[in-house]
């Protein structure tokens, strides 16, 4: 079967989930600048999840560059994926209504962290099915330090949010300016290919 199908499907999978969470962005009623205050934690929440959607989007084509052929395994793992990015749009909006507050913010985290996770498990669900380590994504990614790290500051985040909810949301940013720039690897090795 062909990758086809998987990317479209999944195009529109992440298109929905942006029009989804900029429909959270409701008009104030009011002209002024005063007016658009209270709408500040909902608009930066909306910006952090918009970048993080573009930045699954922009490495899931990545990362179907490497797929010759689609098998049920693979299915599975793109569906866990789109599963998982389907609930930022809950999580972005809860803790842009709250401000920021600890449990929003900590349920925005293990949304990333779920979402970090199902990235991985495609990603070796991809390799196992073209041929392991000798596979073109497995010679692109290598260890994935960047995909483990992620997952990790993302747990330590989650933690943090119930001490100190600015310094999780700065781990949040920050694990987004690390995938901000799309990942290279993959393109590189099939240039070498």
């Amino acid at each position: 079967m062909t990758k086809n199908r998987l990317e479209a499907f999944s195009d529109g999978v992440i298109a929905i989930i942006i029009t989804i969470m900029v429909l959270e962005l409701k008009v104030p009623h009011g002209a002024s600048f005063s007016d658009l205050t209270p709408l500040a934690a909902k608009f930066v929440s909306y910006v952090l999840s918009f970048l993080y959607v573009g930045i699954y989007w922009n490495n899931h084509h990545h990362l179907l560059h490497t797929v010759k052929t689609v098998n049920g395994g693979i299915l599975w793992a793109n569906m866990f994926l789109l599963f998982c990015l389907s609930l930022i749009p809950f999580s972005t909006g809860w803790m842009g209504e709250n401000h920021f507050a600890a449990l929003p913010m900590a349920l925005y985290g293990v949304t990333l962290f779920l979402c970090g996770l199902a990235y991985s498990i495609l990603t070796q669900v991809i390799i196992g099915a073209h041929g392991g380590k000798k596979s073109v994504l497995s010679k692109a990614i290598g260890n994935d330090f960047k995909g483990k790290i992620s997952v990790v500051v993302y747990a330590i985040a989650i933690l943090l949010s119930f001490q100190n909810e600015w310094i999780a949301f700065a781990l949040y940013c920050s694990v987004a300016l690390m995938w901000l720039i799309p990942d290279s690897r993959i393109e590189r090795t099939l240039s070498n290919e």
